[in-house]
């Protein structure tokens, strides 16, 4: 065919738009249908039907050109984690990718390229990914600027095996700790989600969409409210909250960040399943906000509206439902969807509503450059993946998000010349210090050239093995007490003992044959699906603690851990108490480096940590009548506040100061606050301003995060943070649902934490009440730093 002869949407010289429209006069339903699905590496067989639908791959790896034939007859949407969910080394991996992506170019009607998508929640969910800290590790760095360098890095690496789309971030409020997933998220404020996930998204997308990699926003939306704290189970909300709060951190990364894809939960909010709720996927996300990406399903969401949910007879019935709801791609295998060919041909379903979902990802595979470039070098590859890949980056990760909670007579640092018990289970385990959707932590037994460093490894490395002695004590959730004397010996005989206790994340509770864990040893207490009914450090860890407590050797316990726990007993007699959260495969050098005092702490809690479960909730911006109340037994501040986290050094806070007394409705205040190191080492000090108002016409949080900045101080050196906020980053839904800014007196308290007021001032905002405009949403406040 010559340059004359090859169809518009082959010219990239056109409009995007031309191209698409040019390619969609051209598809059967056949061919629209096809961009809507998606095939794994391994593809199960279609329940209800007799036929195997075939796999990619054999058992070996090996690309099956035959059976791909005939899967991808025409064409295909997606290809589900090709290189992650196949277990395939890099350079295969690009191969592989390389060669479906040739067949389908070269041998389908229309030669349209696949979209290859993997997991990088922490990192490259695949061979040889590098593994950075997990996500409620991330928050509590509180600087958007390390995750963006993070996820630019993962880009890289996911370029270079040909995949251009991503299954992350996580956007999930995580205001009930029972959930599983909590330790994906980052935490429990919407402004502090907001600011993390857009930096995210900047950085795996990059400035050019035939560089970057596409994010999907997750879990849209709420899902993080499952009753009972159980990961899928039905969310009961009231339509304020769920935009003020829930809502809010997608809008902000759809605007701020322009994320191109979302992904839907798999919850129903008051009886609506997301995965066919028109009204979240095509009113508010498409109708309200402009969002013009694609809506992915989180994984088999859809036949779920049948098996699950029972809102549909069937699987035809539920691809129907969600297709018109604007859920244009069914991950991650052909499983529904392939019942739209029948749909319309039947005319259960209008072609244009088909045609509308193919359009969007036709669009995504034109704006990537697929039809002009889609292969990957397996050299690229190797140099991207190498066993030194982004280590030095991921241990500043690690140690930058490590969170000092108590240091009772400066017992941290450590001296170099001290003998140290490394105890407790989460001490020399390499899964321990990984999260769920960690490659390595699925697949430990797999070879891999990314090594995984423990505490008890990098202590080790450090002190020398005459100045450590181990034991494990217990595992993270049985039973058993007999390894306890071990531990007890090994901590009398030293000068300080340093307890690694936590919890085991991983993705599901059930083996790689489908029995279930529960009752095992090494059962999963956190992560997907592993949901808990207390908060408690699993198993017999709390009572190991104690009897170390019992030795008078003075005693740190590090939490490695993707949840905060209920450890009041802990923070009443040991000295010394550190959440190191999960993190990553350099993660026993971060918290060397901190706990001896390389690295000042300076991790701040992207949570609100309860006493005990019945707290909950707990997190900082209940309303005052929440807020305020007791219960019998217990009251309602916890155990460690949001935005909390010792140092090694100290700082002093000068007063707030505001540029105006008076403010219009639609404008805008700058506060600034002096802060200086007062201490005799370098440190960070995370800056946090939150808003109150004072008479709002309808119950409001207590306070809430506007604006924060960390910055680094030398001993005696001090800094001037400015906060500009905008009125409308003030404003909330009045009764008639309208986004409102109410004339009224306004604080805003600047602080080391949500229950630390530094220093504080008020002003007013003047005039009649304002109706934020769509396209006069702020969302941040813009800070800067002046030394």
């Amino acid at each position: 065919m010559t340059a004359e002869d090859a169809p518009e949407y082959r010219d990239a010289s056109l409009p995007v738009d031309r191209r698409v429209d040019d390619l969609i006069d051209r598809m059967t339903v056949e061919e629209l249908v096809a961009q809507l699905l998606s095939v794994p590496a391994y593809q199960l067989v279609i329940e209800g039907d007799d036929e195997d639908v075939g796999q990619l791959l054999t058992e070996d790896g090996e690309f099956d050109r035959e059976a791909a034939t005939d899967i991808l007859e025409h064409g295909i949407g997606h290809l589900t984690r090709l290189a992650g969910g196949g277990g395939l080394e890099p350079e295969r991996a690009a191969e592989i990718t390389d060669e479906v992506q040739n067949l389908l170019v070269e041998e389908t009607r229309l030669g349209i390229p696949a979209v290859p998508h993997e997991e990088c929640l922490s990192g490259y969910m695949g061979p040889d990914g590098t593994t950075f800290p997990q996500g409620i590790g991330l928050a509590s760095t509180w600087d958007p600027d390390l995750v963006e360098g993070m996820t630019t890095r993962i880009r890289d690496q996911l370029l270079s095996i040909g995949s251009v789309h991503a299954l992350s971030p996580v956007l999930d409020i995580a205001r009930d700790l029972r959930w599983g997933r909590t330790e994906e998220t980052f935490g429990e404020d919407p402004y502090l989600v907001a600011q993390m996930a857009s930096a995210y998204v900047r950085g795996l997308q990059g400035s050019d969409p035939t560089e970057g990699i596409s994010a999907t926003l997750k879990h849209f939306v709420g899902h993080g409210l499952g009753e009972g704290g159980k990961n899928r189970s039905s969310v009961q909300i009231g339509e304020r909250e769920l935009r003020e709060v829930h809502l809010f951190p997608f809008e902000a990364a759809i605007h701020e960040a322009n994320a191109e894809s979302v992904m839907n939960a798999y919850h129903d909010i008051d009886g609506v399943p997301c995965a066919a709720d028109e009204s979240l996927l095509t009113d508010v996300l498409r109708g309200e906000w402009d969002f013009e990406g694609t809506v992915v399903s989180d994984y088999f969401s859809v036949r779920f509206l049948h098996e699950e949910h029972g809102v549909a007879r069937d699987r035809y019935e539920a691809a129907i439902q969600a297709v018109e709801a604007g859920l244009d791609v069914e991950l991650p295998q052909i499983e529904a969807y392939d019942h739209l060919v029948e749909a319309v041909e039947s005319g259960d379903i209008a072609r244009e509503t088909v045609e509308t979902s193919a359009r969007r990802v036709l669009r995504q595979k034109v704006e990537k450059g697929l039809f002009e470039e889609y292969g990957s070098d397996p050299e690229d590859a190797a140099e991207a993946f190498g066993p030194d890949a982004h280590r030095e980056y991921a241990r500043d990760l690690a140690r930058e998000s490590i969170t000092l909670l108590k240091n009772e007579d400066e017992l941290l640092p450590l001296d170099d010349d001290t003998s140290v018990a490394v105890v407790g289970p989460k001490a020399d385990t390499p899964e321990g210090q990984l999260g769920d959707y960690a490659y390595a932590a699925h697949y430990p037994e797999k070879e891999s050239n990314r090594h995984v460093v423990t505490p008890l490894e990098a202590f080790q490395s450090r002190l020398g093995d005459e100045q450590v002695t181990y034991a494990a004590g217990c595992t993270t959730t049985g039973p058993e007490t007999d390894g306890f004397e071990s531990a007890v010996d090994a901590t009398a005989t030293s000068d300080v003992a340093v307890a690694f206790v936590g919890s085991r994340s991983a993705i599901a509770l059930s083996d790689a044959e489908g029995e279930d864990r529960r009752d095992r040893p090494d059962v999963p207490t956190s992560g997907e699906g592993a949901d808990v009914t207390d908060l408690e450090l699993p198993g017999v860890q709390q009572e190991l603690v104690e009897r170390l407590h019992e030795t008078d050797t003075p005693l740190v316990v590090v939490q490695v851990s993707g949840k905060p726990h209920s450890i009041e007993w802990i923070d009443q007699h040991v000295p010394a108490v550190v959440h190191a959260w999960l993190p990553g495969e350099e993660g026993g050098h971060g918290i060397a480096d901190v706990l001896f005092g390389d690295h000042s702490p300076s991790g701040r809690l992207p949570v609100s940590v309860a006493k005990n479960v019945g707290q909950l909730p707990v997190y900082y911006g209940r309303k005052p009548n929440s807020r305020n109340e007791r219960h019998v037994y217990a009251d309602s501040d916890p155990l460690y506040p949001f935005g909390y986290g010792l140092s090694y050094t100290e700082f002093e806070y000068g007063d707030l100061s505001l540029s105006d007394d008076e403010v219009h409705p639609a404008g805008t205040v700058t506060a600034s606050v002096t802060v200086e190191n007062t201490g005799s080492v370098a440190g960070h000090e995370v800056v946090q301003c939150y808003a109150h108002q004072a008479w709002p016409s309808q119950a409001r949080p207590v306070q809430e995060l506007v604006g924060f900045e960390r910055v680094h101080l030398d001993p005696g050196e001090s800094a001037t943070v400015y906060f500009e906020i905008a009125t409308a980053q003030l404003a909330f839904h009045d009764r008639d649902m309208d986004l409102v800014v109410e004339p009224d007196e306004y604080e805003l308290r600047i602080g080391r934490s949500a229950a630390t007021t530094e220093t504080a001032d008020s002003f007013e905002v003047v005039g009649d009440r304002y109706e934020v405009p769509r396209s006069g949403r702020v969302y941040f406040a813009e800070t800067r730093v002046e030394n």
